[in-house]
């Protein structure tokens, strides 16, 4: 009997130690700067299936019974460290690690490797490291985070050299693109060649295209994640590139050692200066180039607080001749606040300004300025609960002030040219969410989460009621006024179950709202297209997404594999009736038309993640359709976005210490087109009539590119590289655009042309840091 009792009294002890937990919280970052060290894996030596992954902040947490514990810290390219920490109470606990150079002929490196891919509940998501995107060869040799993402199944180029992407058969402007959560409305320079992201400055990025996590909103297809560098905390650096038409600087360092940091970093242009100075004659008073500004300051305030300022400034230039001109570009600022309430409980406030500004000066008689500008003022709120360790709670706000003005028009002389201004826009769209990813056991993990959005056409300005394409009716509105609200619910829900260590199979089903909209006429980034807000007339954008995949990785996790599947119901999308009139029309809604779409899809990814070489092969076999009263007869349509194969292949192969090569190959198929079916001529001018909306095909899109790095000179200060790289290497001619003309040799008879950008195109830069 004694014996009983001793043993039920052992038994009720370890029950309320077990029921005794505390949790143990705190930020990752790199011993010799400082900054925040993503995706670091976080392991319990005595728990072998307890492990954390850091977030994009650096941060991490778990929760555990009262005890003594080994924590053990993972990351590619750093020192593991092991921790030995005796938790008796709510602890937050900072953790460096130290870089280490890892040796070309080194194959066992499993202690560093994480399948973050297979244990991750979330699908359709893909995280780029910078040090990836800096091999990869590009046009002009101008690394590029945008072309780079390209390379990804289920992502691609909306045209050659082109910066603008469609994820998942949606269309360009369905790609929330943010920086340091901050909207970007036009991320890309000279007209879609370049984008507004200097890779310099740019810690990390991660899309989501599949399961949305519900922070996230107010775009159908993606969400493009791209965080800058904090800068050094503890020593002072300079770097920067020199390449045949840009270059960019950037300096960084500490202003209080180990407490508050900057980076500043400028990039810019020269190509029309070069022409100018070898005696181009064609470009002697003409403009062609683009700058832009990046710097942040990042406050360690205390253990608990911390603050950052970010700011990033970006303007285009060209100019003809001085007979017109045109620039455009983004400004943003933001600020957050990350505060630690308890081990258990965080938060981070954030409140971001973005501006999106173009004006075309035409300097004839009259004068002619068109001045337009989209505006937001946001206010985001985000708090994190760790209750156990099994339990991740999200819940915030999101509050956007949105003011659209489609074009200012001004004239020197308004005597003689008559204009009037489009009308200001102005709304209001909100959110609250709230989310919770649960480990059900340890083979099964739920995320589930609701977002509730909402978007208030607010007045100031006349707004009409349409028929027909005709207007019936005007409503007048003040300032201030709600002229209508729309109201979603947008449930996500992702599941994941862990087939064996090394495998696992998800699902998602994701709901989102789009209430912005972009009006452009082709598949070129125009920095003139249009942003229009949702009105009394024109409604939000829907989609509902579902998706599957199984996940893989082999080989002592060097190999990753994915397959994943998807369908898009797409609700309310916009496309022009046939022979629309968009960029004279002030009243645009005469000239749109309104239906449904679908979107569908296989998505294989294949990896090999280390060794002296590594890249990926990506393939995406998709459909993308539109359904809409007016266009071929109300028949089911291929969308401009439309791509039927597509396929990405990189490699990247460390030579030796001193060099490295890469390379990548796509092929797409040709963009979907309208070609004529008829003609008739008026006044010695041939009008075109044409035919069923996107029935044709450009031809197959293919190019091969190819890198090479030299490292100069490389030690613990100083690194000195040269970076050649060949774009189209065997001078494959992409359509850019299509046209018609009458043939010279008949003139009855009508032809196609065809415009091509680039052939071989070489490059080199130079890259330094000290």
């Amino acid at each position: 009997m004694k014996i009983f009792i001793i043993t039920l009294l052992q038994i009720l002890n370890i029950a309320a130690f077990a029921q005794n937990k505390h949790t143990i919280k705190g930020r990752i970052s790199n011993l010799d700067n400082g900054e925040a060290l993503v995706g670091v894996s976080v392991g319990i030596k005595e728990l072998f299936r307890q492990e954390s992954f850091g977030d994009g902040s650096g941060n991490y947490s778990l929760t555990l019974p009262q005890g003594e514990y080994n924590l053990v810290f993972k990351l590619i390219g750093y020192k593991a460290k092991q921790i030995k920490i005796k938790l008796n109470k709510d602890r937050i606990f900072n953790v460096e690690l130290e870089p280490e150079a890892i040796s070309l002929d080194e194959v066992e490196i499993s202690a560093q490797r994480t399948n973050e891919n297979v244990k991750n509940v979330q699908s359709g998501v893909d995280k780029l490291e910078i040090e990836t995107v800096n091999k990869i060869p590009v046009l002009l040799g101008e690394r590029d985070i945008l072309k780079t993402i390209q390379l990804l199944p289920g992502v691609m180029s909306a045209g050659e050299g082109n910066t603008g992407f469609y994820v998942r058969g949606g269309s360009n402007d369905q790609n929330l693109i943010m920086l340091d959560n901050a909207t970007v409305y036009n991320p890309s320079h000279l007209f879609g060649f370049f984008s507004t992201f200097n890779s310099g400055v740019v810690d990390n990025m991660t899309i989501y295209k599949g399961s949305m996590p519900v922070q996230y909103g107010g775009r159908l297809s993606s969400t493009l994640d791209v965080s800058m560098r904090s800068g050094d905390f503890k020593g002072y650096h300079t770097s920067g590139s020199i390449g045949l038409i840009s270059s960019n600087l950037t300096f960084e360092g500490p202003i209080q050692k180990e407490r508050s940091s900057f980076i500043v970093s400028a990039r810019r242009t020269y190509a029309d200066a070069l022409a100018r100075i070898i005696g181009v004659d064609q470009v002697k008073d003409s403009k062609l180039y683009f700058y832009d500004l990046n710097a942040k300051l990042s406050y360690v305030l205390s253990d608990r607080n911390k603050l950052t300022l970010t700011a990033y400034w970006g303007k285009d230039k060209l100019g003809l001749n001085k007979v017109a001109a045109i620039d455009w570009g983004n400004a943003i600022a933001g600020l957050k606040w990350n505060h630690i309430f308890s081990a258990k409980a965080s938060s981070a406030t954030t409140f971001s300004y973005t501006d999106y500004t173009y004006n075309v000066d035409v300097d004839l008689t009259t004068g002619v300025n068109v001045a337009s500008h989209i505006k937001d003022f946001n206010l985001n709120q985000e708090f994190g609960f760790y209750p156990d360790n099994k339990n991740a709670i999200k819940a915030g706000f999101t509050s956007i002030y949105h003011q659209v003005v489609p074009g200012d028009l001004s004239s020197k002389d308004p005597s003689q040219l008559q204009v009037s201004p489009y009308r200001h826009r102005k709304s209001w769209e909100n959110a609250v969410f709230a989310s919770n990813s649960t480990k059900l056991h340890d083979k099964m993990e739920l995320s589930y989460g609701l977002r509730l959005s909402s978007f208030s056409v607010l007045g100031g300005g006349d707004y009409y009621n349409f028929e027909n394409h005709a207007i019936t009716d005007t409503i007048s509105t003040k300032n201030g006024q709600f002229l209508k609200t729309y109201l979603n619910l947008e449930p996500r829900l992702s599941a994941a179950y862990q087939l064996n260590d090394a495998s696992s199979v998800k699902a998602a089903y994701t709901r989102t709202t789009q209430h912005l909209h972009l009006l452009s006429t082709s598949n070129l980034s125009n920095p003139t297209d249009r942003w229009i807000a949702n009105t009394n007339y024109i409604k939000p954008e829907i989609a509902n997404q579902i998706s599957a995949g199984y996940f893989r990785n082999f080989s002592n996790n060097m190999f990753e594999f994915s397959v994943e599947l998807y369908y898009k119901d797409l609700q309310n999308q916009i496309d022009y009736k046939d022979g629309a009139d968009v960029r004279a029309k002030e009243i645009i809604e005469t000239e749109l038309l309104f239906g449904k779409g679908r979107a569908y899809g296989i998505e294989l990814f294949l990896k090999k993640r280390f060794g002296r070489f590594n890249g990926w092969i990506g393939y995406t076999l998709a459909r993308s359709e539109k359904k809409m009263d007016g266009i071929n007869n109300g028949k089911w349509y291929v969308a401009n976005q439309d791509r039927t194969h597509d396929v990405s292949v990189v490699g990247i192969y460390d030579l030796n210490s001193k060099w490295t090569l890469s390379a990548t190959w796509v092929f797409a198929t040709g963009n979907p087109m309208t070609f004529p079916s008829g003609k008739y001529a008026t006044d010695s001018h041939v009008i075109y009539y044409y035919g069923e909306r996107n029935s044709h095909r450009a031809p197959s899109f293919h190019r091969l590119d190819l890198g090479a790095i030299c490292t100069l000179k490389k030690t613990g200060k100083y690194i000195s590289e040269l970076a050649f790289s060949v774009y189209n290497a065997y001078g494959r001619k992409n359509p850019y655009m299509f046209g018609f003309r009458q043939s010279e040799d008949k003139p009855i008879v009508s032809e196609s042309y065809m415009i091509y950008l680039f052939s071989v195109i070489p490059s080199v830069s130079w890259n330094f840091k000290f």
